[in-house]
């Protein structure tokens, strides 16, 4: 491997989406991804016929995020053990800061970059949290790929979730494109 490893949140293993599988027997060897309204519709029905908060569902996605890159990767297989956690100003982003502090509890190294922080509580707790837990926020994103490469094992992308429409705009677009090149 050249590089390191990008894992996009929404695709790769959204806690939803083991939920999906639960809910609708499908097996792991069907495993298929969701469309944006399949999504968009599950989410609803997460909330309103399974009662579940916006907070259990980013726990949920965090923790399965993070052991699916434990798993995947292990500690001893990487050389720095750096994860860079791209984090967008949605409830992907959340589920990203959340993934971060686990990984952190796994023994990764996360760095986390999240330049448009919202003010509701929600995240200004999941921002203290990793705090807590020592974990660097990145001020800027002007590394090239190479410079990624070379410091980083994984990334993950929890950017925007299935929600999103139209162009990316600064930051994002520059963070997206870079992320592209590698």
């Amino acid at each position: 491997r050249d590089g390191p490893e990008v894992v996009d949140v929404l695709y790769a293993v959204d806690a939803r989406m083991l939920l999906v599988r639960r809910s609708y027997s499908y097996s792991m060897t069907s495993l298929r991804y969701l469309s944006q309204i399949e999504a968009q519709k599950l989410d609803e029905e997460l909330f309103s016929k399974f009662r579940f908060s916006v907070d259990q569902l980013m726990e949920l996605a965090g923790l399965s995020v993070a052991s699916a890159i434990a798993k995947t990767y292990s500690i001893d297989s990487m050389q720095k053990r750096k994860v860079l956690v791209c984090c967008g100003p949605g409830n992907n982003g959340g589920d990203g800061l959340v993934a971060a502090r686990h990984l952190s509890l796994f023994g990764f190294n996360p760095t986390i970059y999240y330049p448009k922080r919202t003010d509701r509580p929600l995240y200004g707790n999941l921002v203290a949290q990793c705090e807590k837990f020592r974990i660097e926020f990145l001020k800027n994103f002007s590394q090239s790929p190479i410079e990624i490469n070379r410091d980083y094992d994984v990334i993950v992308d929890a950017i925007f979730g299935f929600s999103f429409k139209g162009a990316p705009r600064p930051p994002f677009d520059t963070v997206l494109n870079t992320l592209k090149l590698i």
